[in-house]
């Protein structure tokens, strides 16, 4: 009999790994992606989905109301206009998204927006936040990305914000990619394929009409490049937008996590680098975190 139960706890000791690693894979992991301004979010829209398809939790929030980007329409009517593009943007791909009621060009990294940052990273029980590094040539997109970096340690502070639950255990602090090399260029810390759902994304910037087919063409000299019809200005967008997800910079990470021959011939992709805040993204919870790198 005492052999029987030894054999027995053996075989327990032997089948908790592979349990605990099937409760991991099978818990849903809580996203928050910030940007300054409605649209600013869908830059990772296509791995924003891949995450919503597995049925995790996905919150995109831009910190502005968008009200001073257009070159006519008033700032209180802008504000309800973006606002409700950004809603329909994120049912696209099946998630909440959200605006703040804070000017357009006039965010600044204050303590009242601070608090503002660590109330909803913690209301959204967030594993993972994406924002902006903070250096850009627009102010909102620098400062949102300071007051993330912020609020990184303090949404583990019971004494700030005490009427908030804090988070235990602080999350994972991921960059978007960008295009500016001062005082530093982006380094890919990981990339992820999204050639399967490059539409969905340009789906998620056609939503934004004000901004897409009004207030960015007007401001880039092309208003009278827009197409008339709602189908034709979808293939004008998507001609203009994809080379944004375009993998070429990232050739390099893709054939690192996707394999040689899978990772030359992957076309649009989006990447992202460790903050170096809070939780650390490394090799042994990579695949916890994107699971759709799986091989």
């Amino acid at each position: 009999m005492k052999s029987i139960i030894i054999i027995q706890i053996a075989l327990l000791l032997a089948l908790m790994p592979k349990v605990q690693a099937q409760q991991n894979q099978n818990q849903k992991l809580h996203v928050i992606i910030i940007g300054a301004h409605p649209d600013d979010p869908d830059e990772v829209g296509g791995t924003a989905y891949k995450w919503a398809q597995l049925g995790y939790d996905v919150l995109m929030v831009s910190l502005t109301n968008g009200d001073a980007g257009h070159q006519s329409i008033p700032a209180e009517k802008l504000a309800k206009i973006r606002r409700e593009e950004a809603r329909k943007a994120g049912e696209v791909i099946g998630v909440r998204y959200i605006t703040l009621d804070n000017h357009d060009g006039q965010l600044m990294p204050t303590y009242e927006n601070r608090l503002q940052v660590i109330k909803i990273i913690r209301e959204q029980k967030a594993d993972i936040v994406i924002f902006p590094r903070p250096y850009d040539y627009h102010p909102d997109h620098r400062y949102t990305g300071v007051l993330v970096l912020d609020a990184a340690y303090m949404v583990t502070v019971p004494t700030i914000l005490p009427e908030v639950p804090f988070l235990k255990k602080n999350p994972m602090f991921l960059f978007m990619s960008d295009g500016f090399i001062h005082p530093e260029a982006f380094k890919a810390d990981v990339a992820i394929d999204i050639d399967d759902v490059i539409e969905k994304k340009m789906d998620m910037y056609h939503q934004h009409t004000s901004q897409m087919y009004e207030w960015l063409p007007f401001n880039q000299g092309i208003l009278d490049q827009v197409p008339a019809s709602e189908s034709d200005r979808r293939k004008w967008l998507g001609e203009k937008r994809k080379g944004g997800s375009d993998a070429t910079p990232y050739r390099d990470k893709l054939i690192e996590l996707y394999g040689p021959e899978k990772g030359a011939k992957i076309k649009y992709c989006e990447a992202f680098e460790d903050s170096g805040y809070g939780a650390k993204l490394t090799k042994e919870n990579l695949i916890y975190y994107f699971p759709f790198l799986k091989k």
